[in-house]
């Protein structure tokens, strides 16, 4: 599972490491407790978006910048792990899953239709 907060620590602590500046400098620049910057840096606690500012401040670093370099490594993450889940297994060259018919108790009669668009199925009550 990708965490944000992972993302969000590493992109600051990188920031920070690029500066040459220590969590002490920047801790007492931010006005946040040595420990809990270290937590963020390290994943382990959510930035409130407060902190996140007053740490980007203390960085000399605009927000949007940190937050831009978590997104793109989020989308990277993303595609990572995409490529990691297996294929479908395939019967005849068919998915496995497929729409079946499905019967309602009582008054309502479903019908399964696979929408052409979105690959949705849609059930139409009667």
């Amino acid at each position: 599972m990708i965490l944000l907060r992972r993302l969000l620590g590493d992109v600051l602590r990188r920031q920070r490491q690029r500066q040459g500046r220590t969590l002490r400098e920047v801790s007492a620049n931010a006005r946040v407790s040595l420990g809990y910057l270290s937590e963020v840096e390290r994943g382990q606690k959510e930035a409130s978006s407060e902190l996140l500012a007053a740490i980007c401040d203390a960085l000399d670093v605009r927000m949007s910048e940190v937050m831009r370099a978590v997104s793109d490594e989020l989308a990277l993450a993303e595609l990572a792990a995409a490529e990691t889940v297996p294929e479908p297994v395939r019967e005849g060259g068919r998915p496995v899953l497929e729409p079946v018919p499905v019967s309602v108790p009582g008054d309502r009669v479903s019908a399964l239709s696979k929408n052409s668009k979105t690959n949705a199925v849609d059930v139409v009550a009667a």
